[in-house]
């Protein structure tokens, strides 16, 4: 008989009790595991070029033009539609990414270590804001920023972390949260954090080199978003696998579907079709402009910060929308659904509870309420970038599926 209380115990314990370390930045080919030349590994669940949204496919072409493999739209489409390029999700290869999120084997990622339980996660950089690949741009400026990332800054990042063997990323995070942040729309405080940590030995390392990358990370308030998101992923993965556990374990969208995993599940997607973010709209757009919902990023809700630590930030609400009312309100529903309070991230304005973390499935689908996201909005069309940020919520149905196939597995004689 399946002890299901106390297999979500063991899940959610491993999460929480997960320590990511960022180690160094190295070549994907070299450090994720299954990387090779054909392959770009892309943020959701599986995706099929036939499939995948302006965004997704604009950054799938700007990285094969990157990898040098495709010189244009028309020759990267016929190398994956052909099947000489595989795409595959970031999250099947211990990686993850923001919005389109995707990795070629050249791009140099970030590599954090669980010292708790041994297990690696990976990212990508990030390339701040306007035109970015992570929005399907890859016009000459965007390729030249990913060339300085990857020849330039990415070393000296990868020397900088050597000279302090890692950096604690899950005590730097939940510094941020007592400053302001909740880890996946606002990470102003982390990413100056990030920056303050790591600038005396850029400058040792680095010499008269030391400028740009410096100007680079401290101007970008996403800079710490992607070691983030990996480092959540590490937390996560510990918790996954557990036998008769039916706690989430991630939660990812490719921009035409959402698609969750479950801790006893094994490595099955239960996917729906992605919502529409409802938030502020940059000046001169409106929600008929917008992508589907895109992007990893919500490994972070997975892991029990983003909008699950609403009540931290808010500040927020300038950003996305709504009142710090709503904010703490958002933060205070997801107790429901979850099954511990997490014990390295804390909430000064409910007196240091916990964040929420552990969503269950089970009360999920008795309760009707859904895993809050706060998030950034794409355009719809390749290149044009970020038009605003909001909140979306997952379609009821990945829960409902994930919760029957729990029950054909485990509960039917």
């Amino acid at each position: 008989m399946i002890d299901i209380e106390k297999a979500n115990e063991m899940a959610v314990g491993r999460m929480m009790a997960a320590r990511p370390i960022l180690k160094t930045v190295a070549p994907a080919r070299d450090v994720i595991p299954g990387m090779r030349d054909n392959l770009l590994l892309h943020a959701g669940p599986p995706l099929t070029w036939e499939r995948a949204s302006g965004p997704m496919r604009g950054a799938i072409v700007g990285a094969l033009i990157y990898e040098g493999l495709a010189a244009n739209w028309d020759e990267a489409e016929r190398l994956v539609t052909s099947g000489e390029i595989d795409l595959e999700p970031c999250h099947e290869h211990s990686a993850v990414g923001p919005m389109a999120g995707v990795i070629s084997a050249s791009m140099r990622v970030y590599v954090l270590e669980n010292v708790t339980h041994g297990n690696f996660a990976y990212s990508n950089l990030n390339e701040g804001y306007g035109k970015v690949l992570r929005y399907g741009a890859y016009d000459e400026d965007v390729l030249r920023r990913l060339r300085w990332m990857n020849n330039e800054m990415g070393p000296i990042l990868a020397d900088s972390l050597a000279e302090y063997n890692g950096l604690d990323i899950r005590a730097l995070l939940a510094e941020s949260l007592h400053m302001g942040d909740e880890g996946h729309n606002r990470n102003k405080a982390g990413s100056i954090l990030f920056t303050v940590r790591l600038a005396p030995a850029i400058v040792k390392v680095a010499g008269k080199s030391a400028a740009p990358v410096l100007g680079f990370l401290g101007d970008n308030a996403l800079s710490v978003l992607n070691p983030v998101m990996a480092a959540c992923k590490a937390m996560a993965d510990a918790g996954h696998g557990i036998a008769g556990s039916t706690i989430m374990s991630a939660m990812a969208r490719n921009g035409t579907e959402l698609g969750i995993r479950v801790s006893g599940l094994g490595e099955r997607w239960f996917t729906g079709p992605v919502g529409r973010p409802d938030g502020l709209y940059f000046p001169g757009f409106t929600a008929d402009d917008a992508n589907g919902d895109i992007g990893d990023s919500t490994i972070t809700e997975t892991a029990g910060i983003g909008a699950f630590a609403m009540a931290t930030a808010p500040a927020i609400v300038t950003f996305i929308g709504g009142t710090p009312e709503m904010a703490l309100n958002t933060t205070l529903a997801m107790y429901e659904i979850t099954t511990a309070e997490h014990t390295a991230f804390t909430i000064p304005a409910l007196g240091f509870r916990g964040t929420p973390v552990g969503v269950d499935i089970r009360k999920v689908v008795e309760l009707g309420v859904r895993p809050q996201i706060n998030t950034g909005i794409a355009h719809k069309d390749a290149g044009i970038g970020q038009i605003g940020a909001g909140l979306v919520l997952p379609p009821m149905r990945v829960f409902e599926e994930a919760l029957i196939a729990y029950a054909e597995k485990y509960l039917e004689p």
